[in-house]
C-alpha cells in the first residue's frame, strides 16, 4: 500500500510556474506520475519516471515541465513553467505501475487526492 499526497497548487498567471510535490508514504520501485484531469475530460498522463530516473513526458509537458524524484525521501516533484491556461485541471500524482503504457492511468494503483492547478490567461 502506497500512500499519496500531493500539495503545490495554485492559480497563476499564463507564462507562471509552479512546482508540484507529492509524499508517498511507501516506496514505489517502478514508474511514479503525474496526471491530470480537467474538468469534463479524461485523466490524462503528464509525466513518469522510474526508480532510474528514465522520465517519459506527454506531448503536453515537453519543453515546460519538468518531473524529479527523491528516493531518499520518497518524493516526487513537478516543475511547471511557461503555464498555459490549458494546463488548468486537477494534478494527481500516481504509483503502483501494473505494467503497459505509462502514461495510461489505468495501469496505476495507487493516486493522491490531488492538487488544483489553475491558469488565467
Amino acid at each position: 500500500q502506497v500512500h499519496l499526497v500531493e500539495s503545490g497548487g495554485g492559480s497563476v498567471q499564463s507564462g507562471g510556474s509552479l512546482r508540484l510535490s507529492c509524499k508517498a508514504s511507501g516506496y514505489s520501485v517502478y514508474c511514479m506520475g503525474w496526471f491530470r484531469q480537467a474538468p469534463a475530460k479524461e485523466r490524462e498522463g503528464v509525466v513518469c519516471i522510474d526508480i532510474n530516473g528514465e522520465t517519459r513526458y506527454a506531448d503536453s509537458g515537453k519543453g515546460r515541465f519538468t518531473i524529479s524524484r527523491d528516493n531518499a525521501n520518497n518524493t516526487l516533484s513537478l516543475q511547471m513553467n511557461n503555464l498555459k491556461p490549458e494546463d488548468t485541471a486537477m494534478y494527481y500524482c500516481a504509483a503502483g505501475f501494473r505494467g503497459g503504457d505509462s502514461l495510461d492511468p489505468s495501469n496505476y494503483r495507487y493516486w493522491g487526492q490531488g492538487t488544483q492547478v489553475t491558469v488565467s490567461s
